[in-house]
């Protein structure tokens, strides 16, 4: 069997997990038409017509596989030739313990990879409602930013209501702006990232009285309201940090502006109340997006209360904030262990519209549904990885480990070690001594990723990984 006498395998959405799928069935040998709507339809949150354009943050989180659930799908996907997470290795920007990216060159590197592909015809076009009874297989990965007409036309296919929530994006700063008078560069606990940086971050100190003042500001200011999405619930993985203020005056004191692992280099017996970080946004480093600061603050507002915070006084914004909508399926009810939609088994589901929270989550599912459609196609079996892997308990959770709690219980998830099967760790070191309770816990964590990639390696061989102890 050639890829001459193969029919093409549709790809709807150009997207992370749309451009990961295609890159999958093309790397099998099974032809595929990736079809992407931009620029001839583009949406709200968009900019270029570029293949997985990153729409909100430029990081991958935590790239370290022996401490980091995330940080274990990344080295599980590199294992299995991922375009996204090679294309991010190489357009990577200096960001801790975590691996960003710059996200003009990243988005250009996979348009390019994708259109060079001799298996690979890309259709710059909008696919509204269901695709064609002709196209025997299809991904479908239109993410969050699902056209109407397809949302549509797969909610009365599934007869579900619609699930979805909204994501707000941060604020881009230029780095001439930014008063380092104030403001220093440091990881938190000076931890260095894949690129050997350790000063990462741009850190903007607060005191009791200033954040006070923030976050009265924070309340205060008026913000985007869209009525017909009301009764949309946020991801509390993605929430605007206004919405994080109205949850409690110390809620954005232990997340985003949490002040601990770092000492102000212009001041160090002065501990601050509150910590604002920039990460760098692009390779030149002109460019740093505020941390976490997600949000649907109207833009006028944005400037004037985003100047409150030490540093940022006179900071000029490359981009404000702003607010999309995302939309999801019941997956534990409507697909299957290989994605497929029970109702119509041609069509398979990618990315976060199967519930799936963050970009590697959104690529790592269109990885393994390309990989399941290439399977199908050439007669293979389409096994899911095992669920000792990061790949294998995210898809697992999606497609039968949910727990229900009836109507709207299903939510986002991001990759994290409760979905993996657990381990007995260590409780004594090589020395004999036991071990105190975090490196019991640090240990058990590189046991897992030691199982999870071997597992992997097992499956992708395709031999049977052992089963869970």
């Amino acid at each position: 069997m050639t890829a001459s006498t193969l029919r093409p395998v549709h790809v709807v959405g150009g997207g992370l997990a749309g451009s990961e799928a295609a890159w999958q069935i093309a790397q099998a040998g099974v032809p595929v038409v990736l079809h992407e709507m931009r620029p001839v339809r583009s949406t709200d949150a968009h900019q270029t017509d570029r293949l997985a354009e990153l729409v909100c943050s430029n990081s991958f989180r935590a790239d370290d596989w022996t401490g980091n659930a995330v940080g274990l799908l990344h080295a599980e996907m590199r294992k299995l030739g991922s375009i996204i997470l090679a294309c991010g290795d190489a357009h990577q920007v200096p960001a801790g313990g975590a691996l960003a990216v710059d996200r003009d060159g990243f988005a250009q590197a996979v348009t390019e990879r994708l259109e060079a592909h001799p298996l690979v015809t890309i259709a710059r076009e909008e696919v509204a409602g269901l695709p064609p009874a002709d196209w025997d297989s299809v991904v479908i990965a239109t993410g969050p930013l699902t056209s109407p007409a397809l949302s549509d036309a797969i909610l009365k296919l599934t007869g579900e209501g619609e699930l979805s929530f909204f994501d707000a994006i941060a604020p881009i700063v230029h780095l001439e702006s930014v008063d380092m008078g104030q403001a220093w560069r440091q990881s938190r606990y000076d931890k260095e990232g894949p690129g050997g940086d350790a000063a990462a971050y741009i850190n903007c100190p607060m005191d009791r009285e200033q954040y006070e003042a923030f976050i009265d500001a924070l309340l205060a200011g008026p913000k985007s309201e869209f009525k017909d999405w009301e009764h949309v619930p946020y991801f509390d993985g993605c929430l605007p940090i206004e919405v994080m203020a109205e949850r409690g005056r110390e809620t954005l004191r232990h997340g985003p502006m949490k002040p601990v692992g770092l000492t102000n280099a212009h001041n160090p017996t002065v501990k601050a109340h509150a910590i604002v970080q920039l990460r760098q946004d692009n390779a030149l480093g002109t460019l740093w997006n505020m941390v976490g600061f997600q949000t649907k603050l109207k833009h006028a507002a944005q400037t004037d209360i985003f100047r409150m915070i030490p540093g940022l006084e006179k900071a000029v914004f490359a981009r404000l904030g702003g607010l999309h909508r995302n939309t999801f399926l019941n997956s534990p009810a409507l697909l299957d262990a290989s994605l497929r939609l029970k109702a119509d088994p041609r069509l398979r589901f990618a990315g976060q519209v199967t519930g799936v929270e963050g970009y590697v989550e959104s690529a790592a599912v269109g990885l393994l549904a390309g990989r399941f459609a290439a399977a199908e196609r050439l007669g293979q079996a389409a096994t899911p990885p095992p669920p000792t892997t990061a790949l294998g308990a995210l898809i697992g959770h999606i497609t039968g480990g949910h727990l229900d709690g009836g109507k709207g219980s299903f939510q986002p998830m991001n990759i994290n070690y409760g979905l993996l099967p657990p381990i007995e760790g260590p409780r004594h070191g090589e020395d004999g001594k036991r071990l105190p309770h975090k490196e019991r816990g640090r240990a058990k964590k590189r046991l897992m990723g030691e199982r999870a990639l071997a597992d992997l390696d097992a499956w992708a061989a395709g031999a049977k990984a052992p089963e869970p102890a």
